[in-house]
């Protein structure tokens, strides 16, 4: 399956799209080839772009004043990752993309998005719900950082996301925990 059919294939759970309607949308996008380690969206550049992850995984993350880095989010195939505040205010990110194995990813331009919603409707209502899921998925997030013991959440992310777990370094899961990597080591003893 080309990087464009996975696209549509993923649209196509979601929202109905005529065959006319998929072309459209597949010349829209653009493929972004990443080995792994390279950087795909840097500290104060602005996120212009909605990314759709065709193959590999990535992840978003910040660095602190101690340049130690916190991650926000992992993202595999089928999955979308942006920096979404940069994207929405026209801000400058304060977080970088990274690409944690050679991936693809396809992308398109917040103006040529905003052309394809008057072309191919369906697609606004296909980004309102990923919106919407995005914003749900970071309250949950927010409350179960506040409210749940790290084991918990380390049990949670490993049900949720068993996938993820077996493609990261046990580092980054600490990260994206909030803990050491020395604590998830012991947290992973006890499971």
């Amino acid at each position: 399956m080309t990087p464009i059919d996975r696209l549509i294939t993923h649209f196509r759970k979601s929202i109905a799209l005529t065959d006319d309607e998929a072309e459209i949308v597949g010349q829209c996008f653009s493929i972004v080839k990443l080995k792994k380690k390279e950087i795909l969206l840097f500290v104060g550049d602005h996120s212009s772009h909605m990314r759709f992850i065709s193959e590999g995984c990535l992840r978003s993350y910040y660095m602190d004043e101690n340049a130690k880095e916190h991650i926000i989010q992992f993202g595999i195939e089928d999955w979308w990752i942006n920096n979404l505040y940069s994207y929405l205010t026209n801000t400058p990110s304060k977080q970088f993309i990274q690409a944690i194995e050679n991936s693809v990813v396809l992308q398109i331009h917040k103006d040529k998005l905003n052309e394809l919603y008057n072309s191919v409707p369906a697609v606004e209502r296909f980004f309102r719900f990923k919106f919407e899921k995005a914003y749900v998925s970071l309250q949950e997030r927010t409350i179960n950082t506040m409210s749940k013991t790290a084991e918990e959440r380390y049990i949670e992310f490993r049900t949720k996301y068993r996938n993820i777990e077996q493609r990261v370094p046990q580092y980054m899961v600490a990260s994206y925990l909030g803990v050491t990597p020395e604590f998830l080591s012991s947290l992973r003893k006890k499971q």
